[in-house]
C-alpha cells in the first residue's frame, strides 16, 4: 500500500496526472465526434485544436495555475564574512623504511651449494 502511495505522489509530483486527464479527454473527444462523423474526421477534430472540450480547458487551467505556484523567487544572500572552513587534518607521517644493515647483507655473499642438494631436485 506504501509503494502505492509513493508511485501517486511522485506521478503528481511531475505532473503526470495532467497528461493522464488529457489522455482521458482526447479518448471522450473521438469518440463522441465519430457518432457524427467520419474517424478520421473525428480525429481531426480532437487535436485541431479549435474544439476543446470541458476537460481538455480544465486540463489546460490546471497546468497554468501549477506552473504558476511553482515559480517561485528566491532571494541568494552570499555571506563570506562567516563563511567556515572544516578542520584542517594532517596526515601521519610516514615512518622511514627499515633497510638490512650492510653487515647482514655481506654475511648473505656465501654462493649457493655448487652440486644441488638431491632431495630438491625432485
Amino acid at each position: 500500500m506504501r509503494q502505492l502511495l509513493v508511485v501517486g505522489a511522485l506521478v503528481m509530483s511531475i505532473g503526470a496526472h495532467w497528461a493522464a486527464l488529457q489522455s482521458v479527454a482526447w479518448v471522450g473527444m473521438v469518440i463522441s465526434y465519430s457518432q457524427n462523423s467520419t474517424l478520421t474526421e473525428a480525429v481531426q477534430k480532437t487535436f485541431d485544436g479549435q474544439h476543446p472540450c470541458k476537460l481538455c480547458k480544465f486540463v489546460s487551467e490546471g497546468k497554468k495555475s501549477e506552473h504558476k505556484q511553482t515559480v517561485v523567487k528566491t532571494e541568494t544572500k552570499l555571506d563570506f564574512f562567516f563563511a567556515s572552513c572544516g578542520p584542517i587534518l594532517f596526515p601521519p607521517i610516514a615512518p622511514a623504511p627499515n633497510f638490512a644493515s650492510p653487515r647482514l647483507v655481506s654475511a648473505r655473499n656465501a654462493s649457493p651449494p655448487t652440486p644441488p642438494p638431491k632431495h630438491l631436485l625432485g
